[in-house]
């Protein structure tokens, strides 16, 4: 069925580029090829992301012809998603610990100023199932994904919708935009994580992982370095932009 309804106007843009400036194969600096623009609707509000996307100018470079998109992105939502990680994990939340109907998931979801269908709401429980099943699916496809790609770059994500909610993890390469491995725990211990970091080293085939991208969080940080100690770890400037911005609002 056809939106009936415009989709309501971001109220921030936020401008996304990626982190890495040099291209891996041959060290030529990086292009910016062209931009993309995603609307993307989160508990905080709706989004303007601006995505620049970047490329090798080498034209004998094997690389010349990837696009090296945001590793941010896939933090914000999955793949042409229009509603953000923190609503899925809110709606899995609603569904699998509170057991709320789609329509009573529905009514929480607008009464916190999120406009969505109701139809919409179902997918979403769908999305939250693949996401909490995705350890299990088939390795043989990521093996051979990220062997071809010949490196990693891990972003750990925990996102929470409220305080005293379990928290979602979601660790993804950032490369390819594949989600490796996603759990709801009631836990964010260092260890817990490190769990998490130790399943997906199993899962990843035997190419490096050339970063990891994460917010400061202190449990986070001490986790990549238990398990992960001798790769670069990058934290998010967007955490860091957000926070400056609360308190320059709150000032």
């Amino acid at each position: 069925m056809a939106r009936r309804s415009p989709r309501p106007e971001a109220t921030q843009q936020v401008v996304l580029r990626p982190y890495q400036q040099v291209c891996d194969r041959c060290g030529e600096a990086l292009w910016v090829a062209h931009h993309k623009k995603r609307t993307v609707t989160t508990l905080e509000g709706i989004y303007d992301l601006r995505l620049v996307i970047r490329q090798c100018p080498n034209s004998q470079c094997q690389e010349y012809h990837h696009r090296y998109r945001p590793e941010e992105e896939g933090s914000w939502a999955l793949p042409h998603g229009e509603f953000g990680l923190d609503v899925i994990a809110l709606v899995g939340t609603l569904r699998f610990r509170e057991h709320r109907s789609v329509h009573e998931i529905h009514q929480e979801l607008l009464r916190r100023g999120i406009q969505i269908a109701e139809r919409s709401v179902t997918h979403l429980i769908a999305r939250y199932e693949e996401l909490v099943t995705v350890h299990v699916r088939d390795r043989d496809r990521i093996h051979k994904l990220l062997s071809e790609q010949g490196r990693v770059i891990l972003a750990i994500d925990g996102l929470q919708p409220d305080a005293g909610h379990e928290v979602l993890w979601v660790i993804r390469d950032c490369l390819s935009q594949e989600i490796l491995l996603a759990r709801p725990l009631l836990s964010s211990a260092q260890e817990d994580i490190a769990t998490l970091l130790r399943e997906v080293k199993d899962l990843l085939p035997p190419v490096p992982v050339k970063g990891i991208v994460s917010d400061g969080e202190k449990a986070i940080r001490a986790a990549v370095a238990l398990v992960m100690a001798s790769i670069p770890h990058q934290l998010c400037q967007i955490h860091y932009l957000r926070d400056a911005a609360k308190l320059y609002r709150g000032s």
